[in-house]
């Protein structure tokens, strides 16, 4: 009974991982001061809308971009600042 259950616990990790990996390989990714950014870039009427999570901690973002800024959440916190700033992130 045991060996099933752990069997089946391996299979459900394998089939979790692999899904994540081909859904991380289909978004966009970039390091910065030692965390890597893994998100996708979305269209809208207002602007463009980044979301992702920020790892090795997955904490989740949902960033706006309009007129040269980028506002919105990031692990729960406010954030704002100018795209400028944001250009001296690494692309991996």
């Amino acid at each position: 009974m045991l060996s099933k259950l752990f069997v089946a616990g391996v299979v459900s990790a394998t089939v979790a991982t692999a899904a994540y990996a081909e859904d991380a390989a289909s978004k966009q990714r970039f390091t910065h001061e030692g965390y890597t950014y893994v998100y996708q870039v979305k269209d809208t009427k207002t602007g463009k809308v980044i979301s992702g999570r920020r790892f090795p901690d997955a904490v989740a973002f949902n960033l706006a971009v309009k007129n040269g800024k980028v506002s919105g959440t990031s692990g729960g916190q406010q954030v704002a600042f100018k795209v400028e700033e944001a250009r001296g992130a690494a692309s991996e």
